[in-house]
């Protein structure tokens, strides 16, 4: 039979994890919140760059319009670095954290049962 005391620990137990699930659940909800603006931002710069390369087919100013497609060019690549850098380590680790948590939570209810 399990004592009062361990009761209230492992109920502490368990508010923490599910604290911990819940910040995790946050931090992937910003993440993915971040992910859309960039992913918008990032149609939007290639849709700008289309329209210039066709303004520039049309125009004789070249100088002016090969400016702001090498600035478009940069912003995409730094775009894509951050997309690329940051999301892929993002989900690897939200798996590892969900799965370990998934196995604490097991455990802890496995215990708590018993």
């Amino acid at each position: 039979m399990s004592s009062p005391k361990s009761s209230d620990i492992k109920e502490n137990d368990l508010e923490q994890i599910l604290m911990e699930v819940e910040k995790s659940l946050e931090q992937l909800q910003e993440r993915h919140t971040q992910v859309k603006q960039d992913l918008e931002k990032r149609s939007q710069i290639q849709e700008r760059q289309q329209e210039l390369k066709e303004q520039q087919k049309a125009t004789s100013a070249v100088k002016p319009l090969k400016t702001e497609l090498k600035s478009l060019q940069e912003e995409l690549d730094s775009l894509e670095l951050s997309l690329e850098s940051v999301l892929l380590p993002d989900i690897f680790w939200q798996v590892v954290r969900f799965v370990f948590l998934g196995i604490a939570i097991g455990w802890f209810l496995h215990m708590w049962a018993s």
